[in-house]
Parts: structure tokens; sequence; C-alpha cells
């Protein structure tokens, strides 16, 4: 296994690419939900880096701190015809609805 980060084959920088053998490779970009190019983002950046890495295989990650982010994100999501996809991985960094881990 091999991991690899800001990998870039001529189109620009994935985040990270993760091999196991030359040919099973899964792309892995990080993005927060405050990006202003994030439907963008979602409509073409990891296409373009999944043909330049030879690989259909990709994860988005998608990090929120906010609830009008969350909302945003779901909202872009739902448009795109993206919500609920398995190659689409939400992180919930708000930090008002979490105990604390020192209190729990």
């Amino acid at each position: 296994m091999d991991v690899n980060r800001e990998v870039n084959n001529g189109r620009g920088p994935v985040d990270y690419k993760v091999s196991y053998g030359a040919k099973n490779s899964t792309l892995v970009e990080f993005k927060l939900a405050s990006n202003k190019s994030l439907e963008r983002n979602l409509e073409r950046q990891v296409e373009i880096y999944k043909q330049a890495n030879l690989t259909d295989k990709a994860i988005k990650v998608i990090m929120f701190f906010t609830d009008e982010e969350q909302k945003k994100l779901n909202d872009i999501l739902n448009k795109l015809g993206l919500q609920g996809c398995e190659e689409i991985i939400l992180i919930d960094a708000r930090n008002d609805n979490k105990p604390s881990a020192s209190i729990a």
C-alpha cells in the first residue's frame, strides 16, 4: 500500500492518492464547506484529477463547522444529486452539538 500527498500528474495536485499496486488507486480530496468554489469543485475538479491519475475511484471529504455551512453543503449536494453518495464523506466539526470528552 502506498499513500502520497499532493500528487500532481499535470492537472493540479490532488490531496492524497492511495494505491495498492499499479492499477488500484483511489484519490482523496478534502474540502471545507465554506469554500466558495465547492459546487464547481464537486462537479468538475475530482473528475479532472481522476483522468490525470488514470483511476475511476475518488473520495471527497467535506468538513463543516456551522449549521449554516451544513445547510449550504446539503443544498449543493441535493442540487448536484449527490446527497447520500458513498464517495462523499461529511465531517461534522461543529463544536456546539457534542459533549466535551473531558465531561462525558
